[in-house]
């Protein structure tokens, strides 16, 4: 049987190429830290998927630590903002799981930013929020709101969302796990003072991702040992996995252009199933090219997965990391989704190697199954 592989926003496919950077660095010996001709070798390499990756982002110099994964680099913006200081954490209610779940324990307080019913962060609470808001009387603050959302694929407003918190005294830090690699990601333009992201997303390694922070970003450790990266992130370097991701970045920045392909696909998709009648969460505002997600009365999401996997299409219902559990999904809870509609609902995506054989898969797969619930229930 022919699989189709429409699970991108859980994990990319890798790129051969940047399996072979990986393979190519996994084969040399050598500590990135090491003063003798293997350990320079191996920093070079280091060092070159650095700039990669700094280059993707448009971070800036000596601004991306690199780190073990995404969730690594939310946890050391959380718990080492908090470790120098701050006292308040502002999260959207779309947050990934591991923003909300790091946030809370971090001791800092926690405010929930409510999300409108176009899936995006609700600014005018924020703005409202933090009004007449002293800093100085009230404690440090920080704000999480992610680049694009994981499950529904809006992208959010980051730059004004940075702009309020700048404009009452805190620091904003973003999430860019699901944008970086497949739209333009400018973290400098951003108005962020952190973001993270992670090379799985995009092509890259599983277990490598970084947290970029701007100048003189106040920021404790959160693992101490060896002082590596620059004494912020402590570790001996998986210097084969940050190759991978710096390989991916570099073929990511290249492949931009193809947005509009993938787009495509996930329009007729798209059309599809909202022609058999189900509701497309977040259609009215801007998204990931590659990312839909819906809602089909009647055909609960896990007969779509069971139906879909039978027949050779991978999708998933809501984050990766959060599959198997019985809860209805935060995000489209917080968009006023009816406890049916959530449950109800599944999330396809698209990316870097999708096809318009997957497209064309998925929509045979899906619309015959619907069909069959639809007469069952005549």
């Amino acid at each position: 049987m022919t699989r189709h592989y429409l699970d991108h926003n859980a994990t990319a496919p890798m790129r051969p190429e940047a399996i072979e950077a990986a393979a190519a660095a996994m084969s040399r010996d050598g500590n990135a830290l090491s003063v003798h001709a293997e350990g320079r070798a191996a920093r070079k390499t280091l060092e070159d998927a650095r700039e990669q990756v700094r280059a993707l982002a448009n971070a800036p110099v000596n601004g991306v630590i690199l780190t073990g994964g995404g969730t690594e680099a939310i946890h050391l913006a959380l718990h080492g903002s908090a470790a120098a200081g701050v006292a308040r954490i502002f999260v959207s209610a779309i947050e990934h799981a591991a923003v909300a779940a790091n946030a809370e324990t971090t001791g800092a307080d926690i405010e929930t930013i409510p999300a409108t019913r176009d899936g995006t962060v609700d600014l005018d609470w924020l703005r409202a929020r933090l009004q007449g808001y002293d800093a100085a009387a009230d404690g440090a603050f920080l704000v999480c709101v992610m680049a694009a959302n994981n499950e529904t694929g809006v992208i959010q407003p980051v730059r004004e969302a940075a702009d309020i918190a700048h404009g009452a005294g805190g620091l904003l830090f973003c999430d860019a796990a699901q944008a970086l690699g497949k739209i333009p990601v400018n973290f400098i333009m951003s108005g962020a003072d952190m973001m993270s992201a992670t090379a799985h997303k995009f092509g890259g390694p599983l277990g490598a991702g970084a947290l970029f922070v701007a100048p003189n970003q106040p920021l404790a450790p959160v693992m101490r040992g060896g002082g590596q990266e620059m004494n912020r992130r402590a570790g001996t370097h998986n210097v084969a996995a940050v190759a991978g991701f710096g390989k991916a970045c570099e073929l990511a920045r290249e492949s931009l252009a193809r947005a509009g392909d993938i787009a495509a696909l996930r329009d007729r998709i798209e059309q599809t199933v909202a022609e058999a009648g189900a509701r497309i969460w977040g259609a009215g505002s801007p998204r990931l090219p590659g990312t839909l997600c819906f809602s089909a009365p009647g055909f609960s999401a896990e007969t779509q997965l069971m139906a879909l996997d039978l027949a050779g299409v991978a999708v998933s219902s809501g984050s990766a990391c959060s599959s198997g559990k019985s809860t209805p999904s935060h995000v489209l809870a917080a968009m006023g989704a009816s406890a049916e509609e959530a449950s109800s609902s599944i999330r396809v995506s698209l990316g870097w190697n999708s096809t318009s054989a997957d497209a064309d898969a998925f929509c045979r797969v899906w619309l015959s199954a619907y069909s069959r619930v639809k007469s069952k229930a005549a």
